[in-house]
């Protein structure tokens, strides 16, 4: 199983002081059929928790994913910040999630070394 989020989530996360950790628990809730929403395309709404609250008042993140494969975080914002996403950017989500994972072994390399994805260790 592969776990990468987009530059711009990691810098989101990092303001937000939001850890890794919660991102592999949001996975690992996926792969046990816990999905806030299927958005299609693969796009699809996950709940994280803020760090010493629930996840009602916490945080929302969007990601691409092929569950139990590969999950790819694209956005993330806090619930008291936004409502909702808007049509356009759920598009361009769809979009360029599809792009990272039908991406090769090689090119997902590539990518990597730009900068523009990076990896989710959850050891």
């Amino acid at each position: 199983m592969k776990i990468h989020k987009h530059i711009d989530f990691a810098r989101w996360q990092s303001g937000e002081k939001l850890p890794n950790d919660a991102l592999c628990k949001a996975v690992k809730e996926m792969e046990n059929g816990l999905i806030d929403a299927d958005l299609g395309g693969f796009l699809y709404k996950k709940r994280v928790a803020r760090s010493g609250g629930g996840k009602s008042g916490g945080y929302r993140t969007l990601l691409s994913a092929r569950i139990g494969n590969h999950y790819v975080f694209l956005h993330g914002y806090a619930k008291h910040n936004k409502a909702n996403i808007t049509q356009g950017e759920k598009k361009a989500f769809q979009y360029s999630g599809k792009v990272f994972l039908t991406l090769s072994a090689d090119e997902l390399f590539q990518v990597k070394q730009t900068g523009v994805l990076l990896e989710v260790n959850c050891d």
